[in-house]
């Protein structure tokens, strides 16, 4: 008899996890709480409901957002489809009637032979069960983890490596960084000459910087998000309300540091450690905040060095769920501590409805090929997919949080290249070759 897969949360990742195996030909039983038990943000019993904005973000192929939609498309994508179904006008964006979109997806799961819905909570007791009669179990249930699931899981990853809030600086794309202003240094020169970027502030600069960040409208937190701050987590903006000069005395505090253009030290300085290996992006240290996104890139606007920079991730500090996945996790997205415990969307470490979606599929696909017996390489570095798990895999040394596919995931062409539109253009080229040499590898 063919084993049962367990599937526990209905939103993006879960249905693509399920839609995977199933179409595959396996059986799954897909748990969703809603709506005997409903969370702070769902409104209805629909599978997979969008709780926030109905864009699933670009369409474009040549952005690393289509290009991650149109390999789950060649994967045999369940969201998508029914995304394209319920599309709305959205420029380059694919956006969607969210109501039609979410009937749609809830419709193919239910009408499935090989799925099996049930509705209630899913318990640490029903999933240690599972466990111990050696059955593979998915966790897809997302930043809204229920209070005994979250418990349970921090018991398996150890509490510093599960996460309920965000507290996350913003990332740079590294192309985009000025350095003619920026400078690399290590605080009194210890580690390595670019272990750390610098942005240096002079006192003008620095004075504009703090009155736009406490005068900049802030994101309200809703009931259920509303986290008692521990000092290393602070927003940015809260400390500067405190006292004008508390940053600079605190997170941008310049000791140690000399601005190679002046031979002193920065009035304040913001550093920036790199995110990955490759060192193609870049995270703004301690500068965690919840301004709202528009106002918020102008005011990181005024960093020196930063003018023209491109943001892949702003700050936020929000109920979020989520593991930290290098540690945690393999490859295939499963416990290094749990065999047959697998986890994916949201709190895999990926952020967005799509990527969140897609670490479901892929999590779905490997799974598929294991109870096969089919060795199945995962997608390659270049591609899209690669490059989310990459971000999920990738070991150094930084503060780990939830991030959409972006450029700066993507790698640097290895050809010479002129200007950023020629650059991009390489990456996305590279990206469906490989991808798509990938794909021939791939069992039916």
């Amino acid at each position: 008899m063919a084993e049962m897969v367990t599937v526990v949360g209905g939103g993006f990742a879960g249905v693509e996890a399920c839609w995977a195996l199933a179409q595959r030909g396996h059986k799954v039983r897909l748990f969703e709480m809603r709506p005997v038990k409903m969370t702070p943000a769902h409104q209805t019993d629909l599978l997979s409901e969008l709780v926030c904005s109905n864009s699933f973000k670009s369409n474009d192929g040549a952005s690393p957002a289509g290009l991650l939609k149109n390999e789950m498309r060649a994967l045999g994508s369940l969201v998508l489809p029914c995304a394209e179904k319920a599309s709305v006008p959205g420029g380059a964006a694919l956006c969607v009637d969210r109501n039609i979109y979410a009937k749609l997806v809830t419709e193919a799961i239910e009408s499935h032979e090989l799925i099996e819905l049930v509705r209630r909570e899913f318990t640490p007791s029903d999933a240690e069960e599972l466990l111990a009669k050696g059955e593979s179990l998915i966790l897809a249930t997302g930043p809204l983890t229920s209070e005994g699931l979250g418990k349970w899981l921090a018991g398996k990853t150890g509490n510093e490596h599960l996460y309920f809030y965000d507290a996350v600086s913003p990332s740079v794309d590294a192309s985009t960084i000025n350095m003619d202003v920026v400078f690399a240094q290590s605080r009194y020169d210890k580690g390595e000459g670019d272990d750390y970027l610098n942005c240096p502030f002079n006192k003008e600069e620095y004075d504009a910087f703090v009155e736009a960040l406490v005068a900049a409208e802030r994101v309200p937190l809703k009931d259920f998000e509303k986290p008692k701050y521990f000092e290393g987590c602070k927003p940015i903006e809260e400390i500067a309300s405190k006292g004008h000069d508390s940053l600079r005395y605190g997170n941008f505090k310049p000791v140690g540091l000399r601005d190679p253009r002046t031979g002193h030290r920065p009035w304040a300085a913001i550093q920036l450690r790199p995110e990955n290996r490759e060192k193609t992006l870049y995270s703004l240290v301690a500068s965690q905040n919840r301004l709202k996104w528009g106002v918020q890139k102008d005011v990181l606007h005024m960093i020196p060095g930063l003018e023209e920079a491109e943001f892949v991730r702003l700050g936020v500090i929000h109920r979020n769920t989520y593991i930290e996945a290098p540690t945690v996790l393999n490859e295939n997205l499963e416990f290094k501590n749990t065999p047959g415990l697998y986890v994916a969307g949201q709190m895999s470490g990926v952020e967005g409805y799509i990527d969140s979606a897609a670490m479901g599929q892929y999590v779905g696909f490997r799974l598929a090929a294991k109870l096969e017996g089919k060795d199945v390489a995962a997608p390659p570095r270049l591609s899209a997919f690669g490059s989310l798990l990459s971000h999920l895999q990738d070991p150094i040394e930084r503060e780990f949080a939830p991030m959409n596919i972006n450029w700066g995931l993507l790698p640097d062409p290895t050809v010479p290249f002129k200007g950023k539109a020629e650059r991009r253009a390489l990456k996305v080229e590279a990206a469906k070759a490989a991808f798509a040499d990938w794909l021939e590898t791939v069992p039916s």
